[in-house]
């Protein structure tokens, strides 16, 4: 069992949706949580919460889509704070969307977002974590990395690209102390749907967001290599998706989901559109 109390972590995307869940998380366990966004009002927020549940917070104002800029970062969080313990990638966009409607910007900004950033920040952070043998990364995914979500496909690329990557450096570290967890989220109530305001399928489970925290801390703890908070129901069908792939978009059509996020893409457009 790892501790999370007096660790150093670094976490992407701290100031808005699970992110900040996750930070007031880290603070019940007296953690230094280095928080990492484009807000700085939000991140001034959440780092005043993390004082007073008993942490330590320090906030950083920072793109982490700006990928050259990321050596810049490290080097900054390494003078405040020392070695970084534990890092969690959670920074993410997210654009329902036709595939045709999709902007050449939009494709570069969430697989930039989504999955760049985290490798080439992991990158950044290992060597040091690897001379020390000691640290955990934490990727945070989707069930949409698990099975194509339509209407929300550059998404899910991005996210079944970080579960590869995971997976995939998770056996490199297999002989350190080095752990590598990934978390897929299914729907959650901090998610896009709560943002536009669209009920998700009547036979889905709306994670919490406390909840998404809670497993992110246990994947730490327990070294967890991959967490799906949907249930066994979900692995199921995921697994049988792989064997027969009609049948998981026949579920996906019978439940809803293909109905619902054509509905999702509807209205962030349109929202798009009033801006």
């Amino acid at each position: 069992m790892k501790t999370i109390t007096g660790k150093t972590v670094v976490l992407t995307g701290a100031s808005g949706g699970i992110g900040e869940f996750i930070a007031r998380a880290l603070a019940k366990e007296q953690a230094t949580v280095v928080g990492v966004s484009r807000s700085q009002e939000g991140l001034d927020r959440i780092c005043a919460e993390v004082e007073a549940a008993g942490g330590r917070g320090i906030s950083i104002r920072f793109d982490v889509s700006k990928l050259e800029e990321l050596p810049t970062l490290v080097q900054q969080i390494h003078q405040l704070v020392g070695s970084i313990d534990i890092l969690i990638n959670n920074a993410a966009i997210e654009k329902y969307r036709p595939f045709q409607d999709y902007t050449l910007e939009d494709t570069q900004s969430i697989l930039t977002t989504n999955l760049l950033a985290p490798i080439e920040l992991t990158r950044l952070v290992l060597p040091t974590m690897l001379d020390r043998n000691s640290g955990h990364i934490v990727n945070i995914a989707s069930l949409a990395g698990k099975k194509g979500a339509p209407y929300n496909s550059i998404y899910s690329a991005s996210k079944a690209g970080l579960i590869m990557w995971s997976d995939a450096i998770q056996q490199e570290l297999a002989g350190t102390n080095v752990g590598v967890s990934v978390v897929c989220p299914g729907y959650t109530d901090a998610g896009m749907f709560h943002v536009l305001d669209i009920k998700p399928p009547s036979a889905a489970h709306v994670a919490q967001p406390t909840e998404v925290a809670d497993a992110v801390l246990q994947s730490i703890k327990q070294n967890q290599k991959e967490v799906i908070l949907d249930g066994v129901a979900s692995k199921i069908l995921f697994a049988i998706s792989q064997l027969s792939p009609q049948f998981g978009d026949a579920v996906f059509r019978q439940v809803g989901v293909v109905d619902v996020n054509q509905n999702c893409a509807q209205r962030q457009m349109h929202v798009g559109n009033l801006v």
